[in-house]
């Protein structure tokens, strides 16, 4: 039960991890929007943690290696679809991360998510996303 709990966390703002046909348009949206950036395999940019030439900061793995993880649901959509501005980061927080509303509707933003998580696999990690996500549910 706890599992399955864990895993409908993970899911992106409420929808089953386990729906293939969400997983599907996740994984189509993700190589078409956020593989350039984030990897085809989730990686990330190398170096991912050290500014790029430009001043911004790279593009971090979505895999279980970067910190995607650690943010709760909402604040992954908010960044998703209104980039690395305030209340999601601070004023003028240097990165190339796109806003990407009028680009992708809510449900494809979700699939995108759903996907990236349905690659977290660690019972740790996933133990630990569950709590920041209860936390977040707190405030």
């Amino acid at each position: 039960m706890r599992r399955l709990l864990i895993l409908g966390l993970l899911a992106g703002c409420g929808q089953p991890a386990s729906d293939p046909a969400q997983l599907a348009l996740g994984e189509n949206v993700y190589a078409k929007h956020c593989a350039a950036c984030h990897g085809a395999k989730l990686e990330g940019q190398p170096n991912w943690q050290k500014r790029l030439p430009n001043g911004k900061m790279a593009a971090p793995p979505h895999d279980e290696t970067g910190h995607t993880w650690h943010h709760p649901d909402e604040v992954l959509f908010g960044i998703t679809k209104h980039g690395m501005v305030p209340p999601y980061a601070p004023p003028g927080y240097p990165s190339d991360m796109p806003a990407f509303n009028g680009v992708l509707s809510d449900d494809e933003i979700r699939a995108v998510l759903a996907y990236i998580a349905s690659h977290w696999k660690n019972p740790e990690l996933l133990e630990a996303r569950a709590e920041i996500i209860r936390n977040s549910r707190r405030r």
